[in-house]
């Protein structure tokens, strides 16, 4: 069971970007959102980040994943692919937050059962706003 390995103040924010990753993390403190913020810089440093923090038995899987889609070595649909063919990470909640406007993206996103797919604001107050939006919809909603 997912609730028994979550925990509620942390998220994976997978991004290869560093600009993108400083301006994920000013736009949550902008919002006074206190997660805390484990950062994998693409699928597969995101994939060895929670097959460890499993092994160790820590119980500190985040509450849930922000995923970009373009990365090196292994992209986001990849991960999402290695994710839910694993009995333990199968159930984790997964916002796609990518540049990617390009249908077929997101449809592929969505089969792998993504929570929700935003592109990514060109912006820095349009994506302060959206994640926002993205804190309030966590916080009014049952999770698992």
């Amino acid at each position: 069971m997912l609730e028994n390995f979550s925990n509620f103040n942390s998220i994976l924010l997978v991004e290869d970007d560093e600009i993108d990753v400083m301006n994920i993390q000013r736009a949550f403190r902008k919002n006074n959102i206190t997660y805390k913020i484990q950062i994998a810089n693409n699928g597969l440093e995101a994939l060895s980040f929670l097959h460890q923090t499993k092994k160790d038995g820590n119980n500190l899987l985040p509450k849930f994943i922000l995923l970009d889609l373009n990365m090196p070595k292994m992209n986001g649909l990849e991960f999402l692919s290695e994710i839910r063919k694993d009995i333990h990470l199968h159930s984790l909640i997964v916002f796609v937050l990518t540049t990617s406007s390009d249908e077929r993206d997101i449809k592929m996103a969505y089969q792998y059962n993504v929570a929700g797919y935003i592109v990514k604001p060109v912006d820095f107050n349009s994506l302060v706003q959206a994640l926002k939006v993205l804190d309030n919809y966590l916080s009014i909603c049952q999770l698992p």
